[in-house]
Formats: structure tokens, C-alpha cells, sequence
């Protein structure tokens, strides 16, 4: 006489450990690795502040090649595990990517603990959105883990609901970005221009820079506010130097062959800047001088990025680029050459081996 089968045969057993830790028990824990691009701003505009305590911005964001590394996985258990040598860097509930992550584990109605090791490469409160892209990276990763990816527009709710930068990491490229920065809308996407990111030791608390621009604003004399234009103006100022480039840009062919120059730097003569420069410059001196020596290195337009630290510059081409970075570092300055990232090669390389 056979023996008796067990109760629970091999594959029912499998199934009901899936269901209670979102992955097969005897199968090792699956590891996801997921690059994190960062950011620039072609200008920022800020607005009036806003009844929710944001303020209303307008910006262009870029991505660029420069990046962190994040590595996810999915073990059996509960929870969500942080990993990073940085110790700037958060480890608990306070850091975006455990946000993003229990908000989407609750989403997708998975269950497991999830591991995410953080290799920081990009400056922690550098303005190139480091944190908003890696938590990105995290539910992208998370994601291809549990082969089970969100719909579009819930994706976009949940990173919206974390931070205002996150969305835009959801379309990467030439990005319009508006409301606290949240609203996303892709532009058609720019050719690839070099870039020289320069990351100052000290580090911009984003609070702090908003909470100075509201101090400046409201100490303005009445006399001064005439003179002054107001939030609002500023706002419509830089919309209609948009409209018009976007007017230029996008009828007919714009990256016709015989075009003179990079429309990115149409751009930069449509009159765009960063408002967080007159709060930020003042404060650190040194940023206001790392912006003067990429001008002196031949950058064609440079700025701060975000509220800072970081600055960059946009280069005529590669060679000058690396030339300029030469040039930096024999002055003391940490500088890195990059591209600005069109949307398709974004997306190719963000799980590329």
C-alpha cells in the first residue's frame, strides 16, 4: 500500500506561502537593480504661497546621466528595510522610499519585506532631487519584484502624495513642471546637450530657502513692493518667455537640420532663472562663486539647481565640458561632466545591467 499523500501537496503549499509573504518560500530573495537619475531645473519660478504651506511653482526639469544605485528586494517576512553607508541618509520611516514603498505595498496588496540598499553617488540636499529619485527607483523596483507594476495615474498619485519632485521622475526627459511642482507634463524631448554639475560641501535645506524667500517677501516696504514685482507677475513673466519658446520650438520641425544651436538654449533666453538664488546666494557665498567659475569655464547658461547646493552648466559640447571640469578641480571644486537624458534613453538605461 502507497503512503498517504500529505494533506497539503507541494504546489498547494507553495501557493498559500505566496499569498501570505508575496513570493514562494524556496525560491531566494529576488534583487532588482534600479539606477536613480537626477535632476536639474531650467529656472523655477516661485509663486504665492499656498493654503496647504507649498508654494505655487513654475519649472522646467531635465534629467541628467549622473545617478545613485538601488538595489530591491523582497524577502519573506514583514516590513521595510533601508540600507546606505551615507549616513545622512534616513533609515526609517521619515525617508521616501519607505513612503513610496508602504504605500504601494498597501496599493498592490502585497505582502514581504522589502530590502532597499542604497549606493549614494548624487549629493544629499545637492537640488538634483536625489531623494525623490530614489524613492522612484524603489517603487520601479518594487514593481518589476512583484512582476505586478500600478496603474499610470495611481503611480503618479501615490509619488505625488510623498514629495512634489517624485512625478516628474515618472516621465523623465524635458518636463513642465507646475502647481508645488507636482503636475507633470512631458515636452517634446530636447537633443542631448553636455553638462558639468559642480556639488559644493554644504548642504540647502529646501524648508529653510522657502521659509527665507517668505521673510524677504514679507519685509518688502510697501514703497519696495512698488517697484517689485509681485509673485504673480513673475509667475506670468516666465509663462510667456515659455510660451514663446515652446511657440518656436515645437511648430513645424524644431530640430531642423541647418538649426544654428541646441533649442536648450533658446531656452535660457527666454529669460529663465532660479528665484532660490537671491535667498540662497546671499547665505552661502560659495555657491554664488561656483556659478560665476562655470560661466568662466565657458558654460553657455549656468544656475543653481532646485534650492541648491548643487550648480550646473550647460556646454557646447563634450570636449568642453571635460575641459571645463579640468579647469574646476584644479580650483578646489568637485565637478563632474553628464548629458541631459532625452525620455526614451532614460527610461532604456533605468534597468539597464
Amino acid at each position: 500500500m502507497s503512503a498517504q499523500k500529505p494533506r497539503y501537496g507541494g504546489e498547494v503549499r507553495r501557493h498559500e506561502l505566496t499569498l501570505r509573504f508575496g513570493m514562494a518560500y524556496n525560491l531566494a530573495a529576488m534583487t532588482v537593480l534600479v539606477r536613480s537619475f537626477a535632476k536639474i531645473n531650467l529656472g523655477l519660478r516661485i509663486g504665492a504661497a499656498r493654503e496647504d504651506g507649498f508654494h505655487e511653482l513654475l519649472t522646467v526639469y531635465q534629467t541628467i546621466g549622473l545617478h545613485d544605485v538601488l538595489r530591491v528586494s523582497l524577502e519573506r517576512g514583514r516590513g521595510i528595510e533601508i540600507r546606505c553607508d551615507d549616513s545622512r541618509v534616513p533609515k526609517d520611516e521619515s525617508n521616501t522610499c519607505y513612503r513610496i514603498v508602504e504605500k504601494a505595498m498597501e496599493a498592490l496588496l502585497a505582502k514581504g519585506r522589502v530590502v532597499i540598499d542604497i549606493e549614494k553617488r548624487l549629493p544629499v540636499q545637492g537640488g538634483l532631487g536625489g531623494a525623490s529619485a530614489n524613492a522612484v527607483a524603489a517603487l520601479l523596483g518594487l514593481e518589476r519584484v512583484l512582476k505586478k507594476p500600478l496603474a499610470a495615474a495611481e503611480r503618479l498619485r501615490i509619488a505625488a502624495e510623498v514629495g512634489s519632485d517624485l512625478p516628474l521622475f515618472l516621465v523623465g526627459g524635458t518636463v513642465l513642471g507646475v502647481g508645488r511642482g507636482e503636475q507633470v507634463y512631458p515636452l517634446e524631448d530636447l537633443p542631448a546637450m553636455a553638462c558639468v554639475v559642480v556639488t559644493p560641501e554644504v548642504g540647502v535645506s529646501t524648508p529653510k530657502a522657502f521659509a527665507e524667500w517668505d521673510r524677504r517677501t514679507a519685509g518688502r516696504s510697501e514703497a519696495a513692493q512698488l517697484t517689485v514685482p509681485k509673485a504673480s507677475d513673475r509667475m506670468v513673466e516666465l509663462g510667456r518667455g515659455l510660451s514663446a519658446w515652446l511657440s518656436e520650438s515645437y511648430s513645424g520641425a524644431p530640430f531642423r537640420r541647418g538649426r544654428a544651436e541646441n533649442p536648450l538654449l533658446e531656452l535660457v533666453r527666454a529669460g529663465i532663472k532660479n528665484d532660490f538664488e537671491q535667498v540662497v546666494f546671499p547665505e552661502y557665498p560659495e555657491l554664488s562663486e561656483g556659478k560665476c567659475a562655470l560661466e568662466r569655464a565657458g558654460a553657455k547658461y549656468a544656475s543653481l539647481s532646485g534650492s541648491g547646493s548643487a550648480l550646473y552648466g550647460l556646454f557646447a559640447s563634450k570636449d568642453a565640458a571635460r575641459a571645463a571640469v579640468a579647469r574646476l578641480r584644479r580650483q578646489g571644486r568637485a565637478a563632474q561632466a553628464t548629458v541631459t537624458l532625452k525620455r526614451r534613453e532614460y527610461w532604456k538605461r533605468i534597468f539597464a545591467g
